[in-house]
């Protein structure tokens, strides 16, 4: 009997994109041979885009030059389905060059091979990504249990479920704005949108959706925070901007729906939620890239814990950088928080980012963020959360 080499994976999914049937159908008998079960093959380059969320693949293996939908499309598909998730994809190309090498590699694919496949390399090639996948998604599930929080009053995941379809269905929520403001002159630049349950008996609106990403509506949770935001967009004068935080999957939702115009988009800022953990930048980047590409900004939130936030940042690239509270509170008393800041002030000039302190609540906070040249701020000295009734009244 053949050694069946990839046999411990054999409940993961691999989607095989090839115009060539029979090229198809010798990857399919191949990896028959090493043990995977589930195998999908698709020769229409253009059926991927509906075909990864059916499916839901753990190995995409690609080829590069097809008619109709090149593999440099179809990768772009599969980074922005991966939505910053560790989705590995493996290319399969008779192209030698070095160039379409680079292309893919820097386009996020995570490894290139290329015809006639040598059988062990392609092999090893594949276990390798399978079990750095599989990784992934153990650590991903460690953090969601550790994350979950515990039912509120022994409501279980079923009455957590039907609590947060209510609030779906219901509308059991309000949204808020609060202002950022420009530091020097304080006017008024633009509000981030907050969302407000009317059951306090359930918690703040942070217990409101890790409750609903522990049961599945996490993103459906955002999308409706989101769309219910969006008036702000006509009741508020340009060029006022307004922040939503979203993960990259209800950023591709928004942006597939077609929600806004461009003229919407360009005063639009996605605020990248934590309930998501990031474990593929270019796939997050890649997400976002439709929106950043109508004039939509990304931020990055709650920076200033230690070396991982540094980290996150400089991976994401985002244009707008948020100063966590924890670095802002008693800034006007603490050397090193001030030299931390002067240098973020700094690094953010240098990369063309704009650069928001959260959480200002004492004046002697914003003397020091004037002082060190931060451009924009927000909190409840400048300003607290407000209707869009109250928001629109202030131009």
């Amino acid at each position: 009997m053949p050694v069946r080499s990839l046999e411990r994976y054999s409940t993961m999914v691999v989607l095989v994109v090839d115009d060539s049937r029979s090229n198809l159908d010798r990857v399919r008998e191949f990896l028959i041979e090493q043990g995977m079960e589930r195998i999908v093959t698709e020769t229409d380059a253009r059926r991927v885009r509906t075909l990864l969320p059916e499916v839901r693949p753990d190995l995409v293996l690609l080829d590069l030059h097809m008619p109709e939908v090149d593999g440099y499309e179809v990768l772009a598909q599969v980074q922005a389905y991966a939505a910053g998730s560790y989705l590995p994809v493996l290319v399969l190309t008779a192209d030698t060059s070095t160039a379409a090498r680079d292309r893919v590699l820097g386009l996020g694919a995570q490894d290139f091979l290329t015809k006639p496949l040598d059988v062990t390399e392609t092999r090893l090639r594949i276990a390798n990504l399978l079990q750095t996948r599989e990784l992934y998604s153990t650590l991903r599930s460690s953090v969601q249990e550790r994350q979950q929080p515990e039912p509120a009053d022994d409501e279980g995941d079923g009455g957590t479920r039907r609590r947060i379809e209510r609030a779906l269905h219901n509308g059991t929520r309000d949204i808020v704005y609060q202002p950022v403001v420009d530091i020097q002159s304080l006017s008024v630049v633009g509000h981030e949108a907050l969302a407000r349950f009317s059951d306090p008996g359930h918690g703040g609106p942070e217990r409101w959706f890790a409750d609903a990403f522990s049961v599945g509506l996490g993103i459906e949770m955002e999308w409706a925070a989101a769309v219910a935001a969006l008036g702000y967009l006509e009741r508020s004068p340009a060029p006022l901007f307004l922040a939503v935080n979203m993960s990259p999957a209800t950023a591709l939702h928004m942006l597939d729906r077609d929600l806004f115009t461009p003229e919407m988009a360009s005063r639009m800022v996605i605020e990248l939620t934590e309930h998501v953990p990031v474990e593929d930048y270019s796939a997050v980047r890649g997400a976002f890239a439709g929106l950043r590409m109508q004039g939509a900004r990304l931020s990055a939130d709650d920076l200033g814990a230690g070396y991982a936030g540094f980290r996150h940042l400089v991976r994401l690239r985002p244009d707008i950088i948020k100063l966590d509270i924890s670095l802002i509170s008693g800034i006007h008393g603490s050397m090193e928080k001030r030299a931390l800041t002067r240098s973020m002030v700094s690094f953010a000039q240098e990369v063309g980012a704009q650069l928001i302190a959260e959480g200002v609540e004492e004046p002697e906070e914003l003397a020091a963020l004037q002082e060190l040249g931060v451009p924009w701020a927000q909190g409840y000295l400048l300003g607290r959360p407000a209707p869009l009734t109250a928001v629109a009244a202030v131009r």
